[in-house]
């Protein structure tokens, strides 16, 4: 199945439970706007693009669980549904736009069937355009990497976090299909370690060749010459820095993904970053973009084990700021972009995509 996708049969949203990888693939019916909210918490899915999925989708089950007098009322009342799911997470874009996008099929409408109907059918429509954007933009980073190739990725952006196929293992997997041999160092991306356990995961199912290493390890590793190119992806991209960064552009991408560009800037190993163009905002600065805070005991507990004494303080953010200038290419579904960006021509080019 897709990472995310709507049940037909049970009229609800159903996606692969990421919480339980590696051990367990298994799939979770979110059959209400509260447990669609706690999966996007959870992150029993995650991932900017699937995020923007489970956004278009969760517009389209709120029209399934409200009930009104009223089609005013009824509008009003799907549309404080929806409002909670896009704030359920602050940082990737994708999860507001797509709430948006379905919002406004459901405000053109003027029946609640014909709501229902319209609403379900822009959130397939959403998913199906996620697949599509990201094989294309594969087919674009592909051309970046040899055959032969060691790529080293931080966190997940590959088919799981995604509708299907991925950002920058998506790039990976486009490779592979022109017939290049592509290996993976995987960073474990602590604290939640999405990448041993999705990243690793995935790519031996698509059998790439795959080394986990501590996040710690990725600067030895670059050190040693093993890394080729440092690949991941994005869950929001602006193009005003703001006050700190100025007029370059900055990729708010997993934790410690700054750290990882950083270290591949010094040792001289392409920094590539793989996002639709879904995933830039045009209309905020760097500054207004909120940095999740996660829960401390993320960082305070292990599977349940006590990692750190209960009381200790905690700074826990999900995302950082890395600026373009230490990013050598974008690749998004209309091609390959070296930094700096031309505004206008890739605000073009965003606009292009999105016909």
């Amino acid at each position: 199945m897709r990472t995310i996708e709507w049940d037909d049969d049970r009229d609800c949203i159903a996606m692969v439970d990421q919480t339980k990888l590696p051990s367990e693939y298994t799939t979770y019916h979110a059959e209400t706007i509260d447990q669609l909210i706690e999966s996007i918490r959870r992150l029993r899915v995650r991932g900017a693009p699937a995020l923007g999925a489970a956004g278009a989708f969760g517009v389209a089950l709120a029209t399934r669980r409200n009930e009104a007098a009223t089609f005013e009322t009824y509008v009003d009342a799907v549309a404080a549904d929806a409002d909670a799911v896009a704030s359920a997470r602050p940082t990737a874009v994708n999860l507001s736009r797509e709430v948006g996008t379905v919002l406004d099929e459901l405000r053109a409408c003027s029946s609640i069937s014909e709501a229902r109907a319209r609403t379900l059918a822009a959130a397939k429509d959403i998913a199906d355009a996620d697949v599509e954007r990201n094989r294309r933009l594969g087919a674009h980073g592909a051309t970046l990497l040899d055959d032969g190739a060691r790529v080293m990725t931080h966190c997940n952006a590959g088919a799981l976090a995604t509708v299907d196929w991925g950002t920058a293992l998506g790039v990976v997997y486009s490779a592979q299909e022109d017939g290049k041999t592509v290996s993976v160092i995987a960073n474990e991306t602590r604290p939640l370690n999405q990448g041993s356990r999705i990243t690793t995961v995935e790519l031996q199912e698509r059998s790439v060749d795959v080394t986990l290493i501590p996040d710690n390890a990725s600067g030895l590793c670059m050190q040693e010459g093993m890394v080729d190119a440092l690949v991941v992806g994005a869950d929001r991209i602006v193009l005003d820095g703001g006050e700190q960064f100025g007029d370059q552009g900055v990729v708010f991408n997993k934790i410690g993904t700054y750290k990882q560009a950083v270290l591949a800037t010094r040792h001289d190993v392409p920094v590539v970053v793989a996002a639709p163009h879904s995933t830039v905002d045009t209309e905020r600065s760097a500054d207004e973009v909120e940095i999740e805070q996660r829960d401390p005991d993320e960082l305070r507990e292990i599977y349940g084990t006590q990692n750190a004494p209960p009381e200790t303080d905690v700074y826990n953010p999900a995302f950082d700021p890395t600026p373009m200038e230490l990013v050598d290419y974008l690749v998004t579904e209309t091609g390959v972009y070296e930094p700096p960006l031309d505004r206008a021509a890739f605000e073009s080019a965003a606009d292009r995509a999105a016909v």
